[in-house]
């Protein structure tokens, strides 16, 4: 029985959940980011256990398609922008990405997550980067110039008005103060952002 789970974002969730799972005696025969695959059926009353279980871990379990997909969505990008997979080919852009991955047009794509979060994929995007920028700022590791290659971003330049745009700091300002709050991945992208 596949399962699908919202704000599980990161290892540590992933390992949250199995370990729930576990303990509720429901084997797992695949775990990945958004989603858990059971080795058996759960009756109802197993399934009403696996949900009251993860919602007391911050989790949320989703049985509607369209909150799904949008998940799954999420998913994507993090996995490539936060974690840096590589699945993404650096020479397709993220709309083409999501569209072959999800299997649907992006323009249905990008009406949804729009429609059922308030903000385009775009903006998302963006979010994202400028929260793994943060991180590499607040722990110094990597130049202006290294983070904007690893973001694919044009140029530096390109990267710091961006964050400028979403924090109102620049990076510099930013690295010098540290006085913005970092995010939890599944807070990012909850506010509005301007785009470019």
């Amino acid at each position: 029985m596949r399962l699908f789970i919202k704000n599980m974002v990161c290892d540590r969730c992933i390992k949250v959940v199995r370990e729930e799972m576990d303990k509720l005696g429901v084997g797992l025969s695949h775990i990945e980011l958004g989603e858990i695959e059971t080795e058996a059926e759960l009756d109802s009353e197993k399934l009403i256990q696996v949900k009251r279980i993860l919602e007391t871990n911050g989790f949320e379990l989703l049985d509607d398609k369209r909150a799904t997909l949008v998940e799954s969505i999420k998913t994507l990008i993090i996995e490539e922008v936060q974690y840096l997979k590589g699945h993404k080919p650096a020479a397709v852009n993220f709309s083409d990405y999501l569209s072959q991955k999800a299997g649907y047009e992006y323009s249905y794509l990008s009406n949804l997550f729009s429609s059922e979060t308030g903000q385009t994929i775009e903006q998302y995007i963006i979010a994202q980067k400028v929260e793994k920028v943060k991180e590499w700022l607040s722990y110094n590791e990597l130049s202006l110039s290294e983070m904007a290659w690893r973001l694919s971003y044009s140029s530096s330049a390109h990267l710091s008005n961006q964050f400028k745009k979403v924090t109102g700091m620049t990076p510099g300002e930013f690295k010098k103060s540290n006085t913005l709050p970092r995010k939890a991945l599944d807070r990012v992208g909850a506010s509005k952002i301007k785009t470019v």
